[in-house]
C-alpha cells in the first residue's frame, strides 16, 4: 500500500471515530442536560472533546442512533416508563382538543422522550386565536411564543406556540393551518415531512406496548 493511500486511510478512520465520540458526547448532553436541539447539542460535544474539525460533526439522524443507544445503555430501567407516562398524557390531550385535529410529534411518537421531554402536538386552526380561547375559557394557563419551522427546503414560516403544564409534564402545542394537515413542516433530523400520529395511532401504540415485536411493528406503521 503506498504511503499516500494509508494516511488518507488513517485519516478517514480518526474521522469516523471522531464522528462517533460527538455523537456519543451530544447524546449524553441530550439525555442528562435536557438539549432538545440537535445542532447546539453537537457543537457542544465537538467543543468538551476539542474535535475542531467541521467534518467529524454527525448528522443529526446519527445522534438520534446514539442517544437511543444511550438510553439503552444508561436509562433502560427509566426512560421506558418516563415515555409511557408521557404517551399516556398526550392521548388524554388529543382527546380534550378533539376539535383540533391533534397529531402527536417529536420525541414522545419516536420514543426518545426523558425527563425532559415536553409532549409536543401539533393543532391545526385558520384562527390561532380560537385555540388561545379554548385554553383560556377551561383555565389553561399559558405561555404564548413563536416557532419557525420549515416548510420547504428553502423556506420557514414562523407559528404560534402555547405552552402549559398538567400533571407535572409539560406541554408544547404548536397551532399550524388547516392545510398543513396535508402538508405537514419538515423534519428537523432528516428534512422529511415531519412524522405525526393521530389519537387513533397513539391509542394503538399504547394497547400494543405490552408487547415489544408488536410495538416496534405498529411505530413503523403509524409513523407516517
Amino acid at each position: 500500500m503506498a504511503r499516500g493511500q494509508h494516511h488518507r486511510i488513517h485519516a478517514q478512520d480518526r474521522l469516523q471515530r471522531n464522528r462517533l465520540r460527538v455523537a456519543q458526547e451530544a447524546a449524553r448532553l441530550m439525555s442528562e442536560h435536557g438539549i432538545r436541539d440537535f445542532h447546539h447539542a453537537k457543537i457542544k460535544a465537538a467543543e468538551r472533546l476539542g474535535i475542531l474539525d467541521a467534518q467529524a460533526l454527525p448528522r443529526n439522524n446519527e445522534i438520534e442512533d446514539a442517544l437511543r443507544e444511550h438510553q439503552r445503555i444508561f436509562h433502560a430501567d427509566s426512560q421506558p416508563q418516563l415515555l409511557l407516562e408521557r404517551r399516556e398524557a398526550a392521548a388524554e390531550a388529543m382527546r380534550f382538543l378533539d376539535r383540533f385535529e391533534p397529531r402527536l410529534v417529536g420525541a414522545v411518537l419516536d420514543g426518545t422522550a426523558d425527563a425532559h421531554s415536553a409532549v409536543c402536538l401539533h393543532l391545526f386552526s385558520d384562527t390561532p386565536e380560537s385555540v388561545v380561547l379554548f385554553l383560556q375559557e377551561r383555565g389553561v394557563p399559558l405561555t404564548q411564543q413563536t416557532r419557525r419551522l420549515r416548510t420547504t427546503r428553502d423556506e420557514q414560516r414562523e407559528y404560534p406556540v402555547l405552552l402549559f403544564a398538567a400533571d407535572g409534564l409539560p406541554f408544547d402545542l404548536t397551532v399550524l393551518p388547516l392545510d398543513a394537515l396535508k402538508q405537514p413542516p419538515l423534519d428537523r433530523i432528516d428534512e422529511k415531512p415531519m412524522k405525526r400520529a393521530s389519537l387513533a395511532a397513539v391509542e394503538e401504540l399504547l394497547s400494543s406496548a405490552e408487547n415489544d415485536d408488536e410495538f416496534e411493528r405498529m411505530l413503523s406503521s403509524v409513523l407516517r
